[in-house]
Formats: C-alpha cells, structure tokens, sequence
C-alpha cells in the first residue's frame, strides 16, 4: 500500500456544517431537490410506466401494491431523516486543559506496516500525553504484524503497550484484552487498519462531557480512495451512511452502531457489560464478529445515549476488489442480522419515547424494503424480456433518485467523487443484492472474515 493520507484540508477541520459557505444554500437545494424528484417521477411517466406494465404480470399485481405503499413511506421517513440532519449539531470538542484520561485500544490481525501507521497516528494525535495510553493487541498474526508493533512501540514506550496473543482468537478477544488493562476514564478503539486525524481523540473525548453519553461513533472516511473504482464508490456510501444517518441518529440519543474503525466508550458502563458482551452467543454458537453494534446495544440497553461526533475522523482501508467488498458486507450484514433482532426484542422499548416511536418507524421502514427489493427484482428480470422497455424506466427512476441522494454527499463533500456515488447506486442493486440473504442464512458464521 502507497497511499498516503493528505493534511487535512481546512474544509475537513468545521466542525458543523453551519461553518461551511453556504449551507443554508444547500439545505434549500436538498428540499427543492426532493421535491422535484416527486414532480418528475409523475411528470415524465418513469413510476407509473414501469407500475402499469407489472401491474399486467401474472404475479405483479401481487408486489406493485407493497412496493407503492413501502415507497411512500421510504420518502416520508427521508424527509423526517433530511429535518432531522439539518437539526445535528456537532458536540464541542474536549480541550487540552479537561480532557479526560483516555484508553486508545487498536486490534490487529495480519495487517502488516498499516499497523504501524495506525498507531503513529494516534500517539502523535494532540492530547495530553500524561492522560494518554495505547494498547496495541496482536491477535495471533501469522505475518509480520507483530514487527511493525514491536517497532513502534519501542519509539513511544511511555504511552503505547504492546500485547501478543499466542493464537488467534478473535477480534472481540482482542479488545476484552485492552478494556479489561485500560485506565482511562473514557476508552476508544481503533482498526489496525485505520489512522485518525490530530483532533480526532479531543473530539471523541468531547460528548463525554454529558453523563447521559455512554458511545459516541466517529466519523469514517476513505483512507485509499484513489486505489480504484471500488473505494471511490465506497467513499460516497461511507459519507452517507456513516455521517448522513448517524447524525440523524445522534438527534434523538439512539446511533444503532459505534463503528470499530472509531468509537468512543465510557469505561465504567463498558465494565458493566463487558462480561456478557464477551459470552454473547447467537442460535448455538459464540459471537466472534459484529462486537462493535454488539457493545452499542449493551450500552444503549443500559439506558445510556449514543452519539455521533462529526469532528472525530478516522480514514479506513476499504476492499478494492469485489471480493473483499462481499465479504465486508457479508460481516456487516450478520451482525445486522443478530442485533437488530435484538434491538427489536428488548433495547428499543427502553428508549424514551420519542427515540422509541423514531427508531421503530425507522425499523419497519428499513428492513421491509428487503422482501420488496428482491420480489421486484426478480418480477423486473422476468418482464425485461418481453418488455425491455420496463428496465430502462427502471433504470432511470433509480438515476433520478440517486441523483439527488448525491445532495446530501456534496452537502458535507463539495467533490466530483459523487458520480461514484450513483454508479453505486447500480453496483448495489445488481451486483450486491444477494449479500443480505446469504448472510441471513449464514448468521451463525465466525471469523473476521477480513481477509
């Protein structure tokens, strides 16, 4: 790997949106925008042509009316997401004088040099060094991993603790093995193959300052973004996914994962869950991956809040090849599987009630476009043939509204990388789609499944 990662540039250092010129511009963009989507999509014939031709197939009438109704309701619940996007607002970072002590805990498996640059970047992050300690666990690598921590380490002995399983036992392991050593009053974990930005621990700190705060997520970008198409396509997704919905999230107390790549602890709720966190079984079998949405649920589950902080950056390696890219999803969407069953069964209910009424909507909404994605997939693919004409309306209603998705990236990511973000658009939906249901009939599978 020879991508460097750039010195932030000033527009990467606001802390809100708010800072950024015209803002208010483009939060009139985004709803005009919406609104144009509903107005060309009758307009121009795009829904009802492909709606009028399914609703001829034998088995069309059948899905037309779910997909309709679940598309009504996938537009109301943007917009709520859109107002509520527009009401986050970042948390203050901590400053030097009050942050508090703080555990930085970086798992690694097989990662190689990235390793090293991982831990660099915190141990050169600006915090007080006197209040700062890193533990570096080795997870039973079989490359030279445990050289490039061994090296750093010797260059920061008075902060950075090197750890070495013997075998491999998981990356849950792993990070029982720094929460259980650490000391500082907050606790932050770190991929190996990741590197924050120098305010990133000031600004992971920060939310802390409210007790009702027990998680706070970071913001994850695109560390090698210029490898390829892949991570160019990802780059876009992640601004989505990991800003646009988690800090719709934060508005209401309830971000559903704190992501391995950047999260932030308070250490005395993780002693409180950290036993059953580490016996978590599913259907049978011990719990190995998803231990970063896993530990969300704990905390959120202890009646705490989980937050979002904007200005906390980590850049993370992601897959080029596709792959990598399945197998990433793949981990993604088992450990979806499994908490999201469980925030359903029991974490939600404990919510207040206004949290409770936003996530439950949001829940229907998200996973009942599973049945329907793959039912009109599959009536789409069995009309192209005699009716061609139906999949090239298909395409560009999906054109149309991933056009405008793309006001929300270039909200935050005034970049030209949005066009990777509609080309993702159909990479997902014809190349992605069967990750979910593999992963739903193989929740029970283990590993890191990284590599």
């Amino acid at each position: 790997m020879t991508t460097e990662i750039a010195a932030a540039s000033p527009s990467s250092r606001f802390h809100d949106y708010r800072d950024l010129p015209g803002d208010d511009l483009y939060r009139a963009l985004i709803l005009f925008g919406f609104a144009m989507v509903l107005f060309l999509s009758w307009e121009l014939d795009i829904f009802h042509g492909v709606v009028g031709t399914a609703r001829h197939h034998q088995w069309g009438r059948f899905i037309v009316s779910p997909a309709i109704l679940w598309a009504g309701m996938g537009m109301l619940m943007l917009l709520l997401r859109t107002l509520l996007w527009f009401r986050y607002r970042t948390p203050p970072l901590a400053t030097m004088a009050d942050a508090p002590t703080l555990t930085v805990i970086i798992p690694a498996y097989n990662e190689g040099e990235m390793v090293a640059r991982s831990i660099e970047s915190v141990a050169r992050a600006r915090y007080p060094r006197e209040r700062l300690e890193i533990f570096v666990v080795d997870d039973g690598s079989t490359d030279d991993t445990w050289e490039h921590i061994e090296r750093i380490a010797r260059c920061y002995p008075d902060i950075v603790t090197p750890l070495r399983f013997a075998k491999n036992r998981g990356k849950r392991a792993a990070l029982e093995a720094g929460f259980r050593r650490g000391r500082g009053e907050i606790m932050v974990t770190i991929d190996s193959d990741s590197v924050i930005e120098t305010d990133t621990l000031l600004a992971m700190a920060g939310p802390f300052a409210d007790s009702r705060v027990g998680a706070v997520a970071g913001k994850v970008s695109v560390y090698n973004r210029r490898d390829g198409v892949i991570p160019r396509m990802l780059k876009v997704r992640y601004a989505l996914s990991f800003d646009f919905l988690r800090a719709v999230q934060s508005t209401y107390g309830t971000v559903y994962c704190c992501p391995g790549a950047l999260a932030g602890y308070r250490t005395r709720v993780v002693r409180e869950v950290l036993d059953g966190w580490v016996r978590q079984r599913f259907l049978g079998r011990a719990c190995t991956y998803g231990e970063d949405r896993a530990m969300t649920n704990d905390i959120l589950g202890r009646g705490y809040d989980c937050v979002y902080q904007r200005a906390a950056v980590v850049h993370t390696l992601v897959p080029t090849t596709y792959k990598r890219l399945c197998k990433m999803f793949l981990r993604w969407d088992r450990s979806y599987v499994r908490e999201e069953l469980r925030f359903l069964r029991s974490i939600v209910w404990r919510r207040p009630p206004k949290a409770r009424a936003i996530a439950l909507v949001d829940a229907v909404v998200t996973n009942s476009r599973y049945p329907i994605a793959w039912a009109t997939l599959a009536l789409l693919m069995s009309l192209a043939a005699s009716h061609p004409e139906v999949l090239l309306r298909f395409c560009c209603a999906m054109l149309l509204v991933s056009a405008f998705n793309m006001l929300y990236y270039l909200r935050g990511e005034r970049h030209w990388d949005f066009v990777y973000g509609i080309g993702y658009s159909f990479f997902s939906a014809f190349a992605l789609f069967w990750i979910f249901p593999y992963a739903l009939c193989t929740a029970r599978a283990q590993g890191w499944l990284t590599r």
